[in-house]
């Protein structure tokens, strides 16, 4: 990855650490993978897709490949707020009891995951202002988890790419 590139998937990071969160508590994880763990990620999202028969894991394996660098958010474990606002579909916080689903737990506290919304628009609002790609991806972040890079009950990824056109908007949908 070019020291541009690595720079821009650092100041991301800082925008999603640095992002509002319910009560001031911060329950999210940020890491960036780059070079050949890339390659890694990409040929198990194929095989991934392969086994499940779920579509355009490949083609998002495409995407990986041509990336500089992915930046994972990851909400790293599922502590309600405390509001017992019923958000979740529970009376209480304290019913609020995950399992693991098939490639996320849940349910989840909803002021979690707009915490998680909130630090991933803020990551990829740092790479739009300096001009880099980068997409909000779903496929990355499952398999990433599958295969222990990253933690987290919900994981997003975004990856970037500084070329000449945006591979990650112009591409065959299934």
């Amino acid at each position: 990855m070019s020291g541009i590139m690595r720079m821009v998937a650092e100041l991301m990071a800082v925008a999603a650490r640095t992002a509002p969160k319910g009560s001031g508590q911060d329950y999210l994880d940020i890491d960036v993978l780059a070079g050949d763990d890339l390659r890694r990620l990409a040929d198990e999202m194929d095989k991934f897709g392969q086994e499940t028969g779920k579509i355009n894991f490949d083609r998002d394996a495409e995407n990986i490949r041509h990336s500089d660098a992915v930046i994972f958010v990851s909400l790293r474990e599922n502590r309600p707020l405390g509001l017992n606002c019923g958000a979740c579909g529970l009376d209480k916080c304290a019913q609020l009891e995950s399992r693991q689903g098939p490639e996320f737990e849940g349910p989840l506290c909803a002021w979690r995951v707009v915490d998680l919304g909130i630090a991933i628009g803020s990551a990829a609002k740092t790479a739009g202002l300096l001009n880099a790609d980068n997409r909000v991806m779903y496929r990355p972040a499952t398999v990433a988890r599958k295969m222990g890079l990253v933690k987290g009950v919900l994981v997003c990824a975004i990856p970037i790419s500084a070329t000449g056109k945006n591979f990650y908007f112009d591409r065959p949908v299934k």
